[in-house]
């Protein structure tokens, strides 16, 4: 908390512009998601104040996150917003356990290529998502219909002047976003997001235009306490397979933007454990209430750290302000148009596709660049957790692919013998390298297998050696003991094993 005063001048400044910048994107990632308008709301004033409290991170700013639109829809879809009470309680409290046990630290471990391929493909399921919801036109179930069916549904659009007016709205809402950040930095003080959503809501009141505007319920009558029958539903597989796509999804995203936001700043690093302690915390709050998950949002945490915040008091009083706003002035939701909420998610969704992180990539290590590809593709065409579990098993086979460097080589001794020399790291995945050059030898010739390159030798290459040798009967197979230490190998005789003298 702040240590003098110049500090909470400072945060109570940033605190301020965070407040800004969450309102509008509260609002949007709700309304994506398929829930009330104010539950967004309730979810951005607990990330503030609960989070915000916690140890952790002393800047990073919590709040709903447009990464979790996707998951979101389709637990609502499937379970209902009671449901999906018992899935974020249950999320968070599998995030507090993950946090006591120590496992934040191996949320550092994924491939960044997955993370960023994650967004990829959110941004652009959420892209293409709201498009119809700009139009005003129900969007189908899945990524891969979302995408076919636009075109179709672009074109429709072009025949209705009531979807013409809601998609000029929500263009315009992204216009202004983009052409915001042109301006001097004076005027970029205040956000552009809720610039463009003001302007909007005018245009809308003035013009008398025919879109459809925010429904208020009340925040009381939104918040929903999971019941006994929606507890019990944790019975079911399918929700506990929901609930655990919650949890490490929201995990890494939130320890991911922390440590983003360790490099914005430089004053205390993240606790990983603590921080995951800090999420579960306000998740499970938040599923108490019946409200959407949080997560660390780097457009909110980095907005703190631009606008001088000093300690992790700003992100209080930034929840302090969504509470006496949804307080005192709820009615000013019914005046925004669902098409600038639209059109703040398709900027949001746009920024989450990293287009650069996939050029450097593709000139740097094609490897990587395909499994973040692949990540995205498999997001909007399969599903969410799917895609993520897709990404994790390329990157994994592509770590094993690299670290089995394996050099072969065959050269005349000058004995009458062909001497075959291994070098790297020989495992089951060069295998059919291997035994291809090995086949490809004459028949008739003595063949000399040196390993003493070699720093590795995985059972199941011993093994195909071995055979190969037995196999190899019209000639004289040595071997050529290897010089490597014994413990570097499979086992110990793993250097004459693998060529024995025939």
């Amino acid at each position: 908390m702040p240590r003098s005063l110049p500090d909470l001048r400072q945060d109570v400044a940033a605190s301020l512009v965070v407040f800004l910048v969450a309102l509008p994107l509260c609002l949007g990632v709700a309304v994506a998601s398929g829930v009330p308008a104010e539950l967004g709301l309730i979810t951005g004033v607990v990330g503030g104040i609960v989070t915000g409290l916690m140890r952790g991170s002393s800047l990073q700013v919590s709040g709903p996150a447009a990464g979790l639109t996707v998951l979101v829809f389709e637990a609502v879809r499937a379970f209902g917003l009671p449901g999906l009470g018992v899935v974020v309680l249950a999320a968070g409290v599998l995030q507090i356990v993950m946090g006591l046990l120590r496992w934040g630290r191996w949320f550092r471990a994924i491939s960044l290529s997955v993370v960023e391929g994650m967004l990829a493909g959110i941004g652009l399921v959420i892209i293409a998502g709201q498009i119809y919801a700009a139009a005003n036109i129900p969007a189908p179930a899945s990524g891969t219909d979302k995408f076919t069916a636009l075109p179709g549904a672009l074109a429709e659009a072009l025949g209705s002047r009531t979807a013409l007016v809601s998609l000029a709205v929500g263009a315009g809402t992204v216009l202004v976003i983009v052409g915001w950040r042109r301006l001097p930095s004076r005027a970029r003080a205040v956000p552009g997001a809720l610039v463009a959503v003001l302007l909007a809501a005018l245009a809308t009141a003035v013009l008398d235009l025919p879109v459809e505007t925010v429904r208020v319920s009340g925040v009381l009558e939104a918040v929903r306490l999971p019941g006994a029958d929606a507890l019990s539903s944790l019975a079911d597989p399918a929700l506990l397979g929901t609930v655990l796509a919650f949890a490490l999804i929201a995990s890494a995203e939130s320890l991911f933007s922390a440590a983003a936001v360790d490099r914005l700043h430089s004053g205390p690093r993240t606790d990983y454990d603590r921080e995951l302690v800090a999420q579960g915390a306000g998740n499970t709050l938040c599923g108490l209430l019946g409200a959407l998950p949080l997560t660390a949002v780097i457009v909110r945490s980095a907005a703190n750290v631009e606008a001088g915040a000093r300690t992790k008091a700003s992100r209080v009083l930034h929840g302090v302000w969504l509470l006496l706003f949804v307080a005192l002035l709820p009615a000013v939701l019914a005046y925004i148009p669902l098409a600038a909420l639209a059109g703040i998610l398709v900027h949001a969704g746009w920024k989450l596709i990293p287009f650069t992180g996939v050029r450097r990539l593709w000139t740097r290590n094609r490897g990587e660049a395909l499994v973040l590809v692949a990540t995205a593709t498999a997001i909007v065409t399969v599903g969410m957790f799917e895609g993520v579990l897709i990404g994790v098993a390329l990157s994994v086979v592509k770590a094993a692919w690299d670290a089995s460097h394996l050099r072969v080589e065959h050269v005349d001794d000058g004995h009458g013998a062909v001497l075959v020399r291994l070098q790297g790291t020989v495992t089951f995945l060069r295998l059919p390298q291997i035994l291809d050059t090995l086949e490809a030898l004459p028949s008739d010739r003595r063949v000399v297998l040196d390993l003493s390159g070699v720093h590795y030798l995985d059972h199941a290459c011993r093994a195909a050696l071995e055979a190969w040798a037995e196999r190899h009967t019209g000639a004289d197979v040595g071997a050529v003991r290897s010089a490597t230490a014994p413990h570097r190998h499979e086992d110990a005789g793993a250097g004459s094993a693998s060529g024995p003298q025939r």
